[in-house]
């Protein structure tokens, strides 16, 4: 569109009287008229009846993803965590054990399930040789 130049756009009638009105050019029956509005005012009901029926299953959409999401969120802080019990258990090793040759750990003999079961603490170093 260029500069300068607006565009008018015709509206629909909103009432009767309006469109006696627009419609100067021709004559409508009254049963004309009534029959258009009929079939404007079905169209419009169809209309709003399938956004109605779109926005629940969007809605229903949406529920479904977040419950989605709260379960995957759950297990992530599960994983979270079983990996910082694993980290600080390896710190402590790794501490415990860093510069002293005296004791070496065989980690054969390690019983690494045992040590990050959920009721041993990460300095706990039950089963192995020390």
């Amino acid at each position: 569109m260029a500069r300068g130049k607006k565009r008018r756009r015709k509206m629909a009638p909103r009432n009767k009287e309006n469109s006696a009105m627009a419609n100067k050019k021709r004559p409508v029956s009254e049963e004309e008229d009534d029959e258009d509005y009929r079939r404007r005012r079905d169209r419009n009901n169809q209309a709003v009846k399938r956004s109605r029926v779109k926005s629940k299953l969007r809605t229903q959409q949406t529920l479904e993803r977040v419950n989605q999401l709260k379960t995957e969120n759950e297990l992530l802080e599960e994983k979270i965590k079983m990996l910082t019990k694993e980290l600080g258990f390896l710190k402590d090793l790794f501490l415990a054990h860093a510069g002293s040759n005296q004791h070496p750990i065989n980690l054969q003999d390690l019983d690494l399930n045992a040590l990050l079961a959920d009721d041993t603490k990460p300095g706990d170093l039950k089963g192995s040789k020390l």
